[in-house]
């Protein structure tokens, strides 16, 4: 059930996935659009699908031993030499000792069965032990398929984010090499009319060209980025997509711990040992099956003038009873393992839950400190922005000098890049804080 749903949801996916790839060079992806699509194309999503549909089919073969099991047999033996048997003499002579025996060869060289075999499990505590533990197996590839989900949701959210703050450290570059272009058309133009020195204008020049460098940088890094969010999507990276470059993020979201995959998925492995564990106990239990074969078996002779060849039936029906009185301490020594693997289970839910709260204390605090920044940063670059203009203006007019504008150029672009930093690690904090309390979906 759980597949065919997963099936339905693929299928839609894919639809609209489709649609997607169509106008891949007319429109902007969203964040859900990429999330969407690697729901269909992304490899790990499949191979969790699969394995999913493993443990449904491993369930199914489980129940399927509770079926009755039926075995067609046939043999045929041609004996070169027939059996010997000792017969004692007495059968032949009554006087005779009972310490004499005759040989004596029985049967026919032709010997041939056919044989039909039935056998239903009545009671075996085995069988329903491993129908309930793949019942819990199958449990387990759901919740290790939305754990992928959940990290795929989080890797691409991820990389969506750095692409966006990559782009926009781009259009702060190319802003600054216009605003240094201007400077030097400017210098260059004042070093003609020998208002400044050329050492003025060899700074600027150095600085355009450490801009023009910082932007290459840049834009290699966004197509490495791009890369892996196409990698991560499931698709080729011949594809061109754009992302949306309005970076959208709530400061004031708070979330509601909940349980999380990692503690859904211990507790369910929990529940697998201790059906391990009872079934290795019921495993001392007696089995009750219910059997019965038909068949016909031949005789045959080649001989002449007394050739044939007969055949005879032969059928029973019974119960089979089997008790295990001692296996050499083996299920012994399995259940005390299996003891120690609980014990080993209930202290990993333990460690995690402790490390989980650390993380959402951390990651809390990087929130809140981060969004103190991100505000703080904002002010910076309003204030850098107005002594940079106040500087230039204070240039033209000669009371401040190259090195003052070189300055406050550089003040500028610190604060903004500051600001990104903020940005990025501020969503980096939240998508963390969402992925550890559960609401990452």
């Amino acid at each position: 059930m759980l597949v065919n749903t997963h099936s339905r949801k693929s299928l839609l996916l894919l639809f609209f996935s489709i649609v997607f790839h169509i106008t891949v060079n007319a429109q902007t992806w969203t964040l859900q659009q990429c999330i969407d699509t690697a729901q269909v194309h992304n490899k790990s999503l499949q191979i969790s699908r699969n394995n999913m549909a493993i443990g449904e089919q491993k369930q199914k073969e489980a129940t399927s031993n509770l079926l009755p099991k039926v075995n067609i047999v046939g043999d045929y033996k041609y004996f070169t030499d027939l059996p010997y048997q000792l017969m004692p003499m007495s059968t032949f002579n009554p006087t005779a000792p009972e310490w004499q025996f005759r040989e004596a060869q029985f049967g026919v060289p032709h010997n041939m069965s056919a044989t039909i075999q039935v056998a239903l499990p009545l009671y075996n505590p085995q069988i329903y032990g491993g129908i309930r533990t793949s019942k819990i197996a199958a449990e387990i590839s759901e919740l290790q398929y939305q754990k992928s989900e959940e990290q795929v949701y989080f890797e691409i959210s991820n990389l969506y984010y750095n692409a966006q703050i990559i782009n926009h450290q781009l259009e702060y570059i190319d802003n600054n090499i216009e605003n240094t272009a201007k400077l030097l058309a400017n210098l260059q133009l004042l070093h003609q009319q020998l208002m400044v020195k050329r050492t003025d204008v060899q700074k600027v020049e150095l600085q355009l060209e450490l801009l023009k460098t910082q932007r290459d940088l840049a834009a290699n890094n966004a197509e490495q980025v791009m890369n892996a969010l196409k990698l991560s999507m499931g698709l080729p990276s011949s594809i061109t997509i754009l992302i949306d470059n309005n970076i959208l993020f709530d400061t004031t979201t708070e979330y509601t711990s909940a349980t999380t995959i990692d503690l859904q998925l211990i507790g369910s492995q929990n529940r697998l040992l201790n059906s391990e564990l009872t079934t290795l106990k019921q495993s001392r239990l007696p089995t009750v099956s219910l059997y019965g074969s038909y068949g016909q078996t031949g005789f045959g002779y080649d001989k002449q003038p007394n050739d044939f060849l007969k055949f005879f039936p032969t059928s029973f029906v019974g119960l089979q009873l089997s008790y295990p009185l001692f296996n050499g301490t083996v299920t012994y020594h399995k259940i005390n393992q299996k003891k120690i693997e609980i014990e080993n289970n209930q202290l990993q839910i333990s460690l995690i839950t402790d490390q989980n709260n650390i993380l959402i204390e951390n990651a809390s605090r990087r929130r809140t400190v981060t969004q103190k920044t991100i505000a703080n940063s904002m002010l910076q670059i309003e204030l850098a922005k107005n002594i940079y203009e106040q500087t230039l203006l204070q240039q033209k007019l000669g009371t401040a000098n190259l090195s003052d504008v070189l300055l406050a150029d550089n003040t500028l672009r610190e604060s903004q890049q500051n600001n990104l930093s903020a940005i990025i690690e501020f969503m980096k904090a939240d998508l963390e804080l969402k992925k550890i309390t559960g609401n990452i979906k």
